[in-house]
């Protein structure tokens, strides 16, 4: 099955999935984030009755608008991916894939797409407080739709609440609950929507510090960054957590990614974290060279994280391919092993019972069981292919954390010299504070790269390999799309900051 794999066509497939999704990425956690700020600024309109509190929610509400309807456009090409480039996928996962998916779309998108209108257009036609619960109910919507889309990815990162039947050769739902309330669902939405949260906090900051240096809006832009930075302080404390609760569930259900992001080739009890490091890009599974050209490391922290014991073991990218026995860790030869025969046991029970013997297809299907949880690994050719890239897995994961543990500082400042009613004069902190909204797109990219990155070769972790998950195209016709695609959304993205440019330039309303 896996000899007639074009793997020219699987990496060009994963480059433009890649690419859409990071395109998509860039507009959704400022909807996150912002629908929050709104709804945050209309609620102080509402309980002080100032009118510079609407024209500044309007303001804010009006760059949401924008931001929200080029994310719908790169999401829905996201979607219609799967079915184009990862058919294979869709068939075998789509009955527990497609679940969450059409939730979001049911529940999610049309409770924020109601409410959307009066948000923008009821200011007038309705009273002041159902328009600030349609504002609210905008922000739940968009929220919820991440939700079932984290759900459904986190699925693809540890699969649970589901039953293969080798019948039809697919992965069917058995517990939706179970899917919904998975620990790495839980950490994912957490972490995913805080961290969001802080982007949308650092976009206004941006913009405010923008409208500060140049002594514009000075009253409305000290009033938006007092908000902002209250919620972008507690969100960077929630994705703090988040994350690390993160980083717990990788080394319970996915050790290989965790010693990829780390660069941890050899397993260690007191295992530290690697703060800084230049990675050796030489380095190969098994060898003796050393995994980075430079690095510091703080004592026994990466076992506390990782355990919540500063003295336990961490296993290594070489203790899970080739097994480590004091450590009872099953190598991953030992693995492609076992799914080999559940791939040979699955071939012979639907011919035995194609030519209706009864006998041999139930010692295969019971063969097959014995095994199944290991189906992933019968793809791969060696144990080497399960190692995901370590140097993008670990610098991402390091310009995520280093760039997060910087927001809340910044946070912290603005508070400062806004209390100290000084901030106008810190252009020290307004100057590099314009760029605090690329930072946190950065750091965000980041995190995603970490997520997806680090799981590779798996579409569904342990059970289907990209490669198999693939559509039977060429890579002419990928490469296409590829490109097509990337002028279609460089076009969307100038249309959107040159929109963006043009409404900031103008400002909110002044009385």
């Amino acid at each position: 099955m896996i000899d007639n794999i074009d793997l020219n066509m699987v990496n060009w497939a994963r480059a433009q999935f890649a690419m859409t999704a990071m395109y998509h990425w860039i507009f959704v956690p400022l909807t996150l984030g912002l629908s929050w700020l709104c709804a945050f600024y209309e609620a102080i309109y509402v309980k002080t009755g100032n009118d510079e509190w609407k024209r500044l929610s309007q303001f804010w509400m009006k760059l949401f608008g924008i931001n929200f309807a080029i994310g719908v456009a790169t999401g829905i090409i996201l979607e219609f991916e799967f079915g184009t480039n990862w058919s294979n996928y869709s068939w075998m996962v789509g009955d527990i894939f497609g679940a969450p998916l059409a939730i979001e779309g049911i529940v999610a998108f049309f409770l924020e797409a109601t409410f959307f209108a009066v948000m923008f257009f009821g200011w007038e036609r309705v009273s002041k407080r159902f328009h600030l619960f349609s504002t609210f109910m905008v922000a739940l919507g968009s929220n919820l739709s991440a939700l079932w889309i984290l759900v459904a990815n986190a699925w693809m990162q540890y699969p649970v609440g589901m039953a293969f039947n080798p019948d039809t050769a697919r992965f069917e739902m058995q517990n939706i609950l179970e899917v919904i309330s998975s620990p790495v669902a839980i950490s994912k939405f957490t972490h995913a929507t805080s961290s969001s949260f802080i982007v949308g906090s650092l976009f206004v900051l941006s913009i405010s510090s923008w409208y500060l240096l140049r002594n514009r809006h000075v009253r409305m832009a000290q009033r938006s960054i007092v908000v902002a930075a209250v919620f972008g302080l507690l969100s960077s404390l929630l994705a703090g957590f988040t994350g690390d609760e993160s980083a717990f569930e990788n080394a319970n259900h996915q050790p290989m990614k965790l010693a990829a992001y780390e660069g941890l080739y050899n397993g260690e009890s007191g295992a530290g974290l690697v703060a800084a490091g230049i990675v050796n890009t030489s380095k190969k599974v098994g060898d003796d060279q050393d995994p980075f050209h430079f690095e510091v490391r703080i004592p026994g922290l990466l076992s506390l994280l990782a355990n919540r014991s500063p003295g336990s073991f961490v296993p290594g990218i070489n203790d899970l391919v080739y097994g480590n026995e004091q450590e009872n860790i099953m190598g991953v030869d030992e693995k492609i092993e076992k799914g080999k025969i559940a791939v040979s046991s699955l071939d012979t029970y639907k011919l035995a019972k194609k030519a209706g013997n009864i006998k041999e297809a139930e010692s295969a299907l019971a063969t097959f069981k014995e095994h199944q949880n290991y189906l992933g690994y019968g793809f791969l050719e060696s144990p080497e292919e399960a190692v995901p890239p370590v140097a993008i897995s670990f610098y991402s994961f390091h310009i995520m954390v280093i760039l997060g543990s910087l927001f809340p500082l910044v946070c912290l400042a603005y508070l400062f010299f806004i209390h100290k009613n000084t901030l106008s004069k810190q252009v020290w902190l307004l100057l590099p504070g314009v760029s605090l909204f690329f930072l946190s797109l950065i750091a965000s990219q980041a995190g995603w790269v970490v997520a997806e990155v680090g799981r590779q070769p798996w579409a569904i972790q342990g059970l289907l390999p990209v490669t198999v998950a693939r559509s039977n195209l060429t890579s002419g016709t990928i490469q296409t799309t590829f490109y097509m695609f990337v002028f279609l959304f460089t076009i969307l993205l100038i249309a959107e900051i040159r929109i963006m440019l043009k409404q900031i330039s103008i400002g909110p309303k002044e009385s």
